[in-house]
């Protein structure tokens, strides 16, 4: 099992991020805002972090950004574009509600 499996499934939120990227630190806030306790991990300082960002990015496909990657009910949803496109639609909360990430 690579280790993306393994953490993916460890909170109703796993996020995985660089502790350089701007944008990993707006999905960071939107869900700290929403009241969701994510756990995040940072390739750039996790031990296996570069096999990690391997494996992220053969599941999200060529040309798309490896970081952030949010996992929601130990599913890939994406990354900011997609979380924030959720978060516009209405469509994230209800999401993490389902998760179980939040309880209101």
């Amino acid at each position: 099992m690579d280790q993306v499996t393994k953490l993916e499934s460890e909170r109703a939120v796993v996020v995985f991020t660089s502790s350089r990227c701007s944008m990993c630190d707006s999905v960071k806030f939107l869900l700290r805002d929403l009241g969701v306790h994510a756990a995040v991990y940072e390739l750039d300082k996790e031990q296996r972090g570069r096999e990690m960002e391997r494996e992220l990015a053969r599941r999200l496909g060529r040309g798309a950004p490896v970081v952030p990657a949010v996992f929601i009910g130990g599913s890939l949803v994406g990354g900011t574009n997609r979380v924030m496109a959720l978060h516009l639609a209405g469509e994230l909360v209800p999401m993490l509600k389902n998760a179980g990430a939040l309880w209101l």
